[in-house]
């Protein structure tokens, strides 16, 4: 990682767990083991349901809070959706947007990532935009192919100056609950591929700015390795974020880092 440039963001996503209590219960424990100031942005991104608990719950600390999904219309006949306008005004500040879960369940497609991009920015949240590629598709070598392209369509209609309130994470599927793991310079390669694309598509100086994460499975064990890497600026971290001491350690461990 690099501070000098960009900013350092360690954010969890819990996925369906957790209930409102269970949220409460939990920022309660982050607040005795974490300090109150840190040079590193800690975000939770929790289902919707438990937002506005988890609002009040972490009110007064250093924890963002950020939704798992958004749709891409501003209001309307969409039943079980939220806009976000509607996330906003709960005091949301960050959204995942294509995250590899949604792509294979709910059939999102770069297109519609693109437009919860564009939906998240107008509305003044800052979108975490998944990007990765499956075991297959890494086993045919198509992945840096595969890794434009989706950038390229999910920041279709971003101009620089939007760019630079974007975050983008790194999601090797074939590492997530596989069995298998990316090393440092596995990741390292790759998130140094995504900073150059953008350095292409607009400048140095934005690409040079722009926080690119760590979304394969990063956990307590191995955080520090890969946050050494010089291009991973930070994780989007899954079950270990549900465990308040793994996450807390993965935060400390995000702090050492020069």
């Amino acid at each position: 990682m690099n501070r000098k440039y960009r900013k350092t963001i360690i954010a969890g996503n819990w996925k369906m767990n957790k209930t409102a209590s269970e949220t409460r219960a939990y920022a309660e424990e982050l607040r005795e083991i974490l300090p109150k100031h840190r040079p590193c942005e800690a975000v939770l991104c929790i289902p919707a349901i438990n937002i506005s608990a988890a609002i009040a719950a972490f009110k007064g600390t250093k924890i963002s809070i950020g939704a798992q999904t958004l749709h891409f219309e501003t209001s309307g006949a969409f039943t079980g959706e939220t806009a976000a306008e509607m996330l906003k005004d709960l005091g949301v500040k960050y959204v995942i947007a294509g995250h590899s879960e949604r792509r294979l369940y709910y059939k999102e497609t770069d297109i519609t990532v693109n437009m919860k991009v564009r939906s998240a920015v107008q509305s003044g949240i800052t979108p975490i935009v998944c990007v990765g590629e499956n075991l297959q598709q890494r086993a045919l070598g198509v992945y840096n192919q595969l890794l434009d392209y989706q950038l390229a369509v999910a920041l279709s209609g971003i101009s620089a100056k939007e760019m630079r309130s974007i975050i983008i994470a790194y999601e090797p599927i074939w590492a997530i609950g596989t069995g298998k793991t990316a090393t440092n310079e596995q990741a390292q390669e790759i998130c140094a591929h995504i900073r150059a694309f953008l350095r292409k598509k607009y400048d140095a100086r934005t690409a040079r700015a722009i926080s690119i994460l760590y979304g394969g499975s990063m956990n307590a064990k191995n955080a520090s390795g890969l946050l050494a890497m010089p291009d991973i600026d930070g994780g989007l971290i899954g079950g270990a974020s549900l465990k308040c001491e793994d996450f807390a350690r993965i935060i400390k461990a995000a702090e050492e880092q020069k």
